[in-house]
Parts: C-alpha cells; structure tokens; sequence
C-alpha cells in the first residue's frame, strides 16, 4: 500500500496507473484494460503542466479534445504553413500526415448564394394570427 495515491494528485498518468493497479491486486482485483480506461476517464483531467501522455512506442498521443484542422492554400507547403500561421501560436502542435488530405473546396455558398431579405415583421405577424385563429377554429369543431 506504500504506492497507493492517499487521495493527492497525480499528474502522471503512468504513476497513476502502477498506484491503480497496485490497489486492486491489494484488494484482489483484477481490471480489465476496459475498466482501466473507464476509471481514468472517470478520475482524470487535462492538465496543461501535466506530463505528456505517451503511447506504447513513447510517442506523444494525441488528445481528440485539442485536435484542429487548418486549410492550407494548394500551392503552399504545409510545414512551412505550420511554421507561420500555427506554430507561433501554438507551438506544441503538429501535423499527422496520414490524415492529410489534398484536394480543393468549392464555397457554393461564397459563389452562388443570393441574400433575400425577410418578409415585414407585421406579416408574419398577421400570418400567425391567421393560423391561430383557424387552429382554435379546428379545435372548437372537435371539443363540440
């Protein structure tokens, strides 16, 4: 039980792990690696000052919660974009290249949409007075 959290904070998540797991071989239980994930869902949060999480292979995991996504105009190279417009701001981040995808975007909307105004609030108005009149019109022809 020396290993065991005492109800502080542990801001890693491998530590935290050993100090579970200790607990329940203690406690003569064993978690499935599904229970595992549910009780550090359950017990943890981002913590910026936090070590970093690390897969199997001690590359950094990605966290879906931060994850963004930046179109990079076609002609341009996408380090150099990230140098520029991205890492200055944030300079943890990174690209993962296998989700890269090239292609071009059409904006329908930018080229084709044309703007129509809405009709006058006193006829729309007038309108839904009109409805409700007939509704409770409707209604009187059923409670009769």
């Amino acid at each position: 039980m020396s290993h065991h959290t005492n109800g502080a904070v542990v801001p890693d998540r491998e530590v935290f792990l050993a100090a579970l797991l200790e607990a329940a071989n203690d406690a003569g239980v064993r978690l499935t690696a599904a229970e595992r994930r549910a009780v550090l869902a359950a017990l943890s949060e981002r913590d910026p000052q936090a070590a970093v999480c690390r897969d199997r292979r001690g590359n950094p995991e990605p966290d879906p919660e931060l994850r963004d996504t930046e179109t990079v105009p076609l002609h341009e190279d996408i380090d150099e974009y990230m140098a520029r417009e991205v890492l200055p701001h944030t300079p943890d981040a990174w690209v993962d290249h296998t989700k890269t995808k090239i292609g071009y975007e059409i904006p329908f909307n930018r080229h084709f949409y044309v703007y129509e105004p809405p009709r006058p609030l006193e006829e729309i108005d007038a309108d839904l007075q009109a409805l409700e009149h007939e509704i409770v019109g409707l209604l009187a022809e059923i409670t009769e």
